[in-house]
């Protein structure tokens, strides 16, 4: 008798991650048929969702997350909340917590600088097209003439 024991199959990424994915895929469609009833609801789009090792609590970020949707959210927590406990094979179900996702905001912030830097960079010149007009510094221009 070898002993030898059977193990699982290892997994691409860890269990909290796969948590995470189920719990966007879930609240995602939720929201979706909730929105039809709550026009609060309607153009949310969940970026990510980070759920705590011990499943207690779960941020959901949100691409915006406007006052009034925060108010909808904050009413129908426990109807996400139980939407999570039948769909998913949980231990717990997590405690939702809402909020702007801070990427989305951030990225939102370097579309504005570049927007403000494109004016600058047209007026002094650059990426106008000047540099195919400077003279070639190769030499190959001097041995066309001669011999």
């Amino acid at each position: 008798m070898g002993g030898s024991r059977r193990r699982a199959p290892q997994r691409p990424y860890p269990r909290v991650a796969r948590v995470n994915a189920l719990l966007k895929e879930i609240l995602a469609e939720e929201l979706e048929r909730r929105a039809d009833a709550d026009e609060r609801l309607r153009l949310l789009t969940i970026t990510a969702v980070e759920c705590e090792p011990g499943l207690r609590q779960a941020v959901v970020y949100m691409a915006s997350l406007p006052a009034e949707a925060v108010e909808a959210l904050e009413e129908h927590r426990r109807a996400l909340q139980r939407a999570i406990g039948t769909e998913a094979r949980l231990k717990r179900t997590p405690a939702l917590g809402f909020r702007a996702d801070p990427a989305v905001q951030a990225g939102a912030a370097v579309e504005d600088a570049l927007r403000r830097a494109k004016p600058v960079a047209e007026r002094s010149g650059v990426g106008d097209g000047a540099e195919q007009d400077a003279p070639d510094d190769t030499g190959d221009d001097a041995d066309l003439g001669g011999a």
